[in-house]
Formats: C-alpha cells, sequence, structure tokens
C-alpha cells in the first residue's frame, strides 16, 4: 500500500519547536528596544528565516544595514540552538510516533518538507530522524513557503508524483505551497487558519483508522479519471 507518500512540516505538526523561536526572537527585539508578542509569533509560522527578521524589524519600525541583518540572524539561530539542544523525545506531539508506526506499517514512505535549517539537528534530538526516507531543509531551498520548491523537492525523493503527495502542515503558507504543487492538503491546528486545507485535525490524535485508505482512494480516483 504505497500508492501515496507523505511530507511532513516539522514545527508545530512534529515538534512545538515555535515556543523556542518565540524566545530566541523575543529576545532579539527587547535589544532592539520594542515589544515582541505572542500574536505577533504568529505572523513568522512557516517563513524564512530572512523574512521573519524582515517582519520582526516591520513590527519594530527598525531599519538596520545588511551587515547588521546577518549579525542579528546569527545571533538569533545562536539562542535558538540553545533551546533545541536540550530536547527530547517528550516534545514529540501527541499522536505522531503511533502514526509513523502506521505508515511503517503500511509500506507508507515519508519525507520531512521544512523552512527550519535546524530540522536535521532537532530530528536526531528527538530520535525520528533516521525513520525519514528523505529530508528538505531550509539549506536545501531558494524559495520560502508559500513557494512549492520545497515540497517538490520531497515528492522527489518519495519518486512520487505531486498529487500522489499528502502535505502535513500547520501554516497558513505551508497549506498554500502545497496546493501549489498540486499535492493533498491536510492542517494540523486550527480549523479557521487553516481553512483552506483539504482535511483538518486539531492534533494527529484526532485522525482515524481509515484516513490513510481514504487518502488511497483519493488519489486512485484522481489517476482514474486522467
Amino acid at each position: 500500500m504505497n500508492t501515496i507518500g507523505i511530507i511532513f512540516d516539522l514545527d508545530g505538526v512534529i515538534v512545538d519547536t515555535a515556543k523556542y523561536h518565540f524566545l530566541a526572537w523575543k529576545r532579539l527585539a527587547d535589544d532592539l528596544g520594542f515589544e515582541f508578542t505572542e500574536a505577533h509569533n504568529e505572523l513568522l509560522k512557516g517563513v524564512s528565516r530572512v523574512r521573519s527578521l524582515e517582519i520582526l524589524l516591520e513590527i519594530g519600525k527598525v531599519q538596520l544595514s545588511e551587515a547588521e541583518k546577518q549579525s542579528i540572524l546569527i545571533s538569533k539561530n545562536e539562542h535558538y540552538l540553545t533551546y533545541i539542544t536540550k530536547m527530547g523525545a517528550d516534545e514529540i506531539l501527541p499522536g505522531v510516533e503511533a502514526f509513523l508506526d502506521t505508515l511503517d506499517a503500511l509500506g507508507i514512505q515519508y519525507v520531512l518538507g521544512s523552512a527550519s535549517k535546524n530540522a536535521p539537528l532537532i530530528l536526531k534530538q528527538v530520535g525520528l530522524f533516521s525513520r525519514f526516507k528523505g529530508i528538505v531543509d531550509g539549506n536545501s531551498v531558494s524559495k520560502a513557503k508559500p513557494d512549492p520548491e520545497v515540497f517538490l523537492i520531497g515528492a522527489q525523493k518519495l519518486k512520487l508524483p505531486p498529487k500522489q503527495c499528502v502535505v502535513f502542515e500547520d501554516a497558513i503558507a505551508g497549506i498554500e505551497a502545497a496546493k501549489r504543487a498540486n499535492m493533498i492538503s491536510v492542517g494540523i491546528g486550527d480549523k479557521e487558519t487553516l481553512s483552506e486545507a483539504d482535511y483538518i485535525f486539531n492534533s494527529f490524535t484526532e485522525i482515524g483508522s481509515n484516513f490513510l485508505q481514504e487518502l488511497i482512494n483519493r488519489t486512485e480516483k484522481q489517476e482514474q479519471r486522467l
């Protein structure tokens, strides 16, 4: 049963590192002299590190030279690394490991498709690195979501056409990227925020045992119509 392949986003889907990004960006905003809230942090979900800094500076109405921006990005990542190097398997989100076990039992392969340049490190920290067939991260792509590049490379690693790939995402930009790639999208999180996704669940614990078969049937029907 391998007519589909799965592409997982990382932050907010496999693990919740948003809290660590928030702490690192907040520390940066504090140093620059303005407030950065958790609501502000929502604007950075699924966005590249460079664009995140641009948004942060727009919030604070701060202008910096390119050299200063590069220095700040390095500093932010160093702060972030101090948090994620303390992560363990207990930070894998509920239901994820059981879902991966089901995929393994069915012979359905899966890869990671994340904007994070630290994705390999995080997966190693939580003990999931070896389970993925491939990893596409911020070091592998030149265009950030909602551009579909990250997912199209993921499809290549799965050796499947995009229409047979299913993307699990928690961010609006990620859902849009999946749609641009002509892939099935599954939102993990708030139903209103992710309303454009083909399917939406609060967490993996909500996903029923027949869901994967439903996805397989859907892709097979699409193939028959062509």
